[in-house]
């Protein structure tokens, strides 16, 4: 599956996980190294860094702005293999006391 493909499926998920979010794709030429996605939802926001895979190459400046906002809300590295375990630290960090139920549609 290309990288696009998983991160519009990853889109919907967001959108089911949070209702009535806003997720943002990122203009890549904007800011060198900016991550993908920002989602924002009430009061909360995080960025988000997709890529194909665990072992995709990083490109300049993309650790720098991952580890920046994460210090200010959250930001994390996304792939299918830490897809799972990054949606369930974004849902912690938007305050959700439940777990979060993710669709797995075709």
């Amino acid at each position: 599956m290309l990288e696009r493909e998983w991160q519009q499926k990853l889109i919907r998920k967001l959108r089911v996980m949070f209702p009535g979010c806003y997720v943002l794709k990122n203009d890549p030429t904007y800011i060198q190294g900016f991550p993908d996605l920002t989602i924002l939802w009430g009061t909360h926001w995080a960025c988000l860094e997709t890529k194909r895979s665990n072992d995709a190459g990083r490109r300049p400046n993309q650790e720098f702005y991952v580890e920046d906002l994460n210090s200010m809300s959250y930001a994390a590295f996304i792939s299918p293999e830490t897809e799972t375990e990054v949606l369930s630290e974004l849902s912690h960090a938007f305050g959700v006391e439940r777990p979060t139920r993710i669709s797995v549609g075709k």
